[in-house]
């Protein structure tokens, strides 16, 4: 019944695509454009700073938001990865992961707040987020290189897309979880939208999102390796690297500094959301 092929949407899709790229080159290179030059400013301090500085400030957001067991682990960890010789990659990374989150997060929050003022954009959205979160990741890559090309703002772009939906939906969770019992005495007192929102849902709902940017950290750094595929630098890098010339020891030692920044981030960011 189904030997032949009937709809062929892969055909349509490449077809798509190429008319995309054909027709709307210079709007994708404006779209790229901010994302170029947030990571190569990001890229060219962090690893122009001495490491000894920015290991102070990771030890000293990890002390001030947990405590300092977890300064303690923050350096021990980054004075190890510099030991391994992947300072560079981490600190590239670490401009990497932070691009995508702030571009995740001047999107999201947005979307989120208008998803939980209205029913119909958060119908609308939630397919479109869904299938952002089932399509495999692998899946972004071919459509991203065409557009715009291969190299470290093209894993960011696939990174944004990758992670964006968990602030998007934490964010409409948080605000929809203010009680509406603090809402309506704050119009009692004559609020507006904006100062509602403000002064009373924001607050309130910030450990949620919170939580939210922490999973799109959590996300992003997750696209590293898969990044590294379509010319991202990095600790992906040398994942790939060692998975291309079958270096055990090269991909381990790129695997874990990793998980040691995802394990620092984390901590981090959970911390925050548990102080707000």
């Amino acid at each position: 019944m189904f030997e032949d092929k009937v709809i062929p949407l892969d055909i349509w899709v490449s077809q798509f695509v190429e008319w995309l790229v054909d027709n709307y080159r210079d709007f994708f290179q404006t779209i790229k454009w901010p994302v170029d030059q947030t990571l190569m400013g990001l890229d060219s301090a962090l690893n122009a700073i001495h490491p000894l500085i920015v290991i102070a400030v990771i030890a000293f957001a990890a002390w001030r938001f947990s405590g300092v067991i977890l300064a303690i682990f923050s350096t021990a960890v980054m004075v190890l990865i510099g030991l391994l010789g992947l300072w560079g990659e981490t600190m590239t990374t670490l401009a990497m992961v932070l691009s995508a989150v702030l571009f995740c997060a001047v999107a999201g929050l947005p979307l989120g707040i208008m998803a939980a003022r209205s029913e119909r954009f958060d119908s609308f959205l939630r397919p479109i987020l869904d299938a952002m979160q089932t399509t495999p990741a692998f899946v972004y890559l071919v459509p991203i290189v065409m557009l715009f090309s291969v190299g470290n703002v093209a894993g960011v772009l696939a990174t944004i897309i990758f992670a964006l939906p968990p602030i998007i939906r934490l964010t409409n969770l948080g605000i929809r979880g203010v009680p509406k019992e603090l809402i309506e005495a704050a119009q009692a007192f004559g609020g507006t939208r904006w100062q509602i929102l403000r002064k009373v849902q924001i607050p309130l709902a910030m450990p949620t999102i919170l939580a939210g940017l922490n999973q799109t950290i959590m996300m992003a750094l997750s696209m590293v390796v898969i990044a590294a595929l379509i010319g991202a630098g990095g600790l992906g890098s040398p994942v790939i690297l060692g998975l291309n010339t079958l270096d055990i020891g090269r991909a381990v030692i790129g695997g874990l500094s990793i998980v040691f920044m995802a394990m620092v981030l984390d901590r981090i960011t959970q911390s925050m959301a548990q102080k707000d």
